[in-house]
């Protein structure tokens, strides 16, 4: 009698145990990348289209993993002539096709449904070499439609990257990053 009790119990939290996993699909047509970069004579504004992203999550431990990879050759400014020496000269597209993070871990809780505001540790990988970074995020979970955002600072030129001044125009040593996400939740 006793046995039964506990394969019961069991039984009864196995499903609310496995509830606690889920798996963040990206929408990548309806998500967006924005950046952000000020220089001496104008703000740049970006966009780079999302390859794919697929996050899991478990609301009962801390760890995250999964990725949201951007093609780097999709950015675009409002400029060919910026855009080909931002491809060519700064992301160097030809040898580092995307731009990758991938979450590790989260501090915060994250609500079954509405908004929970987490802070996100993980790798962020910027032409082949990986950088850790710890980034906050709203997430609003709906039923099944979730979303992620995000704005954070990536400091490219201490990464690795050069800086686009030339001149008399002079770029900042870092570009603002703002991340939208869509998408669904699966168990």
């Amino acid at each position: 009698m006793k046995s039964f009790a506990v394969v019961a119990l069991a039984l009864t939290l196995a499903p609310a145990a496995l509830a606690q996993h889920q798996t963040f699909v990206v929408s990548p047509d309806a998500s967006e990348v924005k950046m952000t970069l000020k220089t001496t004579h104008e703000i740049v504004n970006g966009t780079f289209h999302i390859q794919s992203g697929s996050i899991e999550f478990d609301r009962s431990t801390p760890k995250m993993s999964g990725s949201v990879v951007v093609l780097a050759g999709s950015g675009k400014t409002g400029n060919g002539s910026r855009d080909k020496k931002m491809y060519n000269d700064i992301l160097k597209v030809e040898q580092h096709a995307t731009v990758s993070f991938e979450p590790k871990s989260y501090a915060g809780t994250i609500a079954t449904s509405g908004d929970s505001t987490i802070q996100v540790a993980g790798t962020f990988t910027l032409l082949g070499t990986p950088h850790e970074i710890t980034i906050p995020i709203l997430v609003h979970l709906e039923g099944t439609t979730a979303t992620a955002r995000t704005h954070f600072v990536v400091p490219y030129v201490q990464w690795g990257l050069k800086n686009p001044s030339f001149l008399i125009w002079k770029a900042d040593n870092d570009v603002a990053i703002d991340l939208f996400l869509t998408g669904r939740l699966h168990k």
